[in-house]
């Protein structure tokens, strides 16, 4: 097994069925690959659906595991973004300890991250954030001297660049299977 630890961005594009979920976690489990974060949303063609997946462990392993997924029946497509240009977008709400006096601050730090105020007390601020995670993680840092009362983050929603299909991104359109309704 390799050494070389690291953080990746898996790709699924699936059938919509109950259970397709439990097996590809089954998958992670059974070889010891620990999942950050995971996103499930339907695809155009309601028979199928895209998950991305945030998971850390080394690349020998994650190999092995997406020649897995790529083996199960509900899995049409699964592969690691690590070497594409994608768009990468995670959102957060982040609930920050507000005393009158550092209203103002807490505010001026918000917007500087482009911060949107949902929800405000007496002695909280709320807001909700968007973009790439290390711009939510460097928020976070932030409002760390006011005190965090909670954080709440998606996950990483991931979109090939282009006229690419996320869940093809990299590879011939001639090689691809017809998915001619999620192409409209």
């Amino acid at each position: 097994m390799s050494d070389t630890y690291s953080t990746h961005a898996i790709g699924l594009f699936v059938a919509n069925k109950s259970g397709v979920l439990n097996r590809i976690a089954l998958v992670f489990s059974r070889r010891g690959y620990n999942i950050d974060s995971l996103v499930t949303s339907p695809a155009r063609n309601p028979d199928f659906s895209h998950m991305n997946i945030i998971a850390s462990g080394d690349r020998e392993t994650l190999d092995q595991i997406l020649k897995q997924l790529n083996k199960l029946v509900d899995v049409v497509h699964a592969r690691d973004y690590a070497d594409l240009d994608i768009v990468e977008r995670e959102l957060a709400l982040i609930k920050v300890r507000c005393i009158a006096e550092n209203r103002t601050d807490i505010m001026q730090i918000g917007h500087a991250f482009r911060g949107e105020v949902v929800d405000i007390s007496e002695t909280t601020i709320t807001f909700q954030v968007t973009g790439p995670s290390r711009k939510i993680d460097g928020l976070e840092m932030m409002f760390e001297v006011y005190g965090i009362i909670e954080v709440i983050r998606t996950g990483k929603v991931l979109m090939a660049i282009g006229d690419e299909l996320t869940a093809f991104a990299g590879y011939s359109r001639k090689s691809l299977p017809t998915l001619e309704s999620e192409n409209k």
